[in-house]
């Protein structure tokens, strides 16, 4: 059946930190690859610093799902401050994956996250990763690093020339080298 193959990805972070741009970039690097993808944000009138949702479906196959994602596959944290905060794992399909921008124990952010379900947790301090990669703490780029060495759902390759083809120049070679520095550090 059409969409048996469909990975659904839901992003969380705040607004002004590039949730929107990380699940656009995803969604590029997929279409490279040939794959059918939406991807779109989940916010309404709130400033910058709210929290917000990016989504990202990606499917080998075509598909005419185009619903906000309630029952992902993979969710990826930008922002730590969330954690604890903010219920995370609504919806998360069990086996799913939590990746996390995360500087304590796995022990800490598993607690912190209280995902009752059975899933797989990775975490990778992003926020270290982008402050000395990019001199700012946005993690957008750094968490598409983590994501695709943890789920493989679009190569790594493409995910760097999607980011350099949004950040043209030195930009885009600072996001790039923070990208494949989280692909090595995510654990």
């Amino acid at each position: 059946m059409v969409g048996d193959n469909i990975t659904d990805i839901r992003f969380h972070g705040r607004g002004g930190q590039g949730v929107v741009t990380a699940s656009r970039i995803a969604a590029e690097a997929a279409l490279v690859e040939n794959k059918y993808v939406h991807a779109f944000p989940a916010f309404g009138p709130e400033r910058a610093g709210a929290p917000i949702e990016g989504f990202t479906r990606i499917c080998p196959e075509a598909f005419t799902i185009k619903t906000e994602i309630h029952y992902p596959d993979i969710i990826v944290i930008l922002d730590p401050t969330l954690i604890g905060t903010v219920n995370l794992g609504k919806g998360l399909k069990e086996g799913g994956i939590v990746i996390a921008n995360f500087a304590g124990s796995m022990d800490e952010l598993k607690s912190k996250i209280g995902i009752k379900q059975k899933v797989t947790f990775y975490k990778v301090d992003a926020t270290k990763i982008a402050k000395e990669e990019l001199g700012r703490p946005i993690t957008n780029t750094v968490m598409l690093g983590a994501l695709v060495k943890i789920t493989n759902v679009v190569g790594i390759d493409n995910v760097c020339e999607a980011t350099a083809a949004r950040f043209p120049g030195v930009i885009g070679e600072k996001n790039v080298k923070a990208i494949k520095r989280a692909y090595e550090e995510v654990q």
